[in-house]
C-alpha cells in the first residue's frame, strides 16, 4: 500500500464521498512544481495555473470537471525569439470509489489526484511548432538574422545548376485547343 503524499494537485473530497447529488465548486491556484512540456514551449516550473473545479458526487464516484488557464513560455520555432502563449484547457473525468476496468481514476485516501489529468491536458494543448505570429518570416539561412527585423534580406532564389540548360527554352506563346489540334491533323491527312 502506498503512503499518502500531499501535492498541490490533490483535492480533498471527504465531504462528498457517498453523498450522490452533492456538488461543490472550488478554485485552486497551483504553483507548478515541474515543467509541463518538453518542446519549444512549456508551462515552466514556478509559474501559476488557475484551476476552477466542479466536483459532483455520483453513485459510482466523483465527477470532476476542470477549467485550467495559465501561461506557457518558450521560443518561436521560426525566429527563436522568446514568446508567451495563453493556455486554456478543460477536462471531465470520473474518479471511481473502487477501481475496475471501466474507470481509469480512483478516489484514494479521500482525495482525487488531478496531476496526470492536468499534465496531459496542458501538454497536449501546447503547439509543437509555436510561432510569435502566424506570418513570421524566420531567420535568414545564410546570416542567421531575423528577417522581420531586416526585410531587405529577402532570400534570393537559387537555381540548381543541373537545370540551367532548360532555362534557355521558352514556352510557346500560343496555346492550342482540341479544335486546333483536330484542324492540324485534318490538314496533315490531305
Amino acid at each position: 500500500m502506498t503512503k499518502f503524499k500531499k501535492t498541490p494537485y490533490k483535492v480533498d473530497v471527504r465531504d462528498l464521498i457517498n453523498r450522490p447529488g452533492t456538488m461543490h465548486e472550488r478554485h485552486l491556484d497551483i504553483v507548478v512544481p515541474g515543467d509541463l512540456g518538453e518542446g519549444l514551449v512549456a508551462v515552466k516550473a514556478g509559474s501559476a495555473l488557475t484551476v476552477n473545479l466542479r466536483l459532483e458526487t455520483l453513485h459510482e464516484g466523483i465527477l470532476v470537471s476542470a477549467q485550467i488557464s495559465g501561461q506557457a513560455a518558450g521560443e518561436c520555432g521560426r525566429c527563436l525569439i522568446d514568446i508567451e502563449l495563453p493556455v486554456q484547457v478543460e477536462f471531465h473525468e470520473l474518479f471511481a470509489y473502487s477501481l475496475d476496468e471501466a474507470y481509469e481514476c480512483e478516489v484514494q485516501d479521500d482525495h482525487v489526484d488531478l496531476e496526470p489529468l492536468i499534465r496531459d491536458a496542458v501538454v497536449l494543448s501546447l503547439p509543437f511548432q509555436p510561432v510569435c505570429r502566424p506570418d513570421c518570416p524566420g531567420l535568414d539561412p545564410e546570416t542567421g538574422q531575423r528577417l522581420a527585423e531586416a526585410p531587405e534580406l529577402e532570400p534570393e532564389e537559387k537555381r540548381d545548376p543541373r537545370w540551367a540548360a532548360l532555362m534557355e527554352f521558352q514556352a510557346s506563346a500560343s496555346i492550342g485547343t482540341d479544335e486546333d489540334i483536330q484542324a492540324e491533323s485534318d490538314r496533315e491527312e490531305k
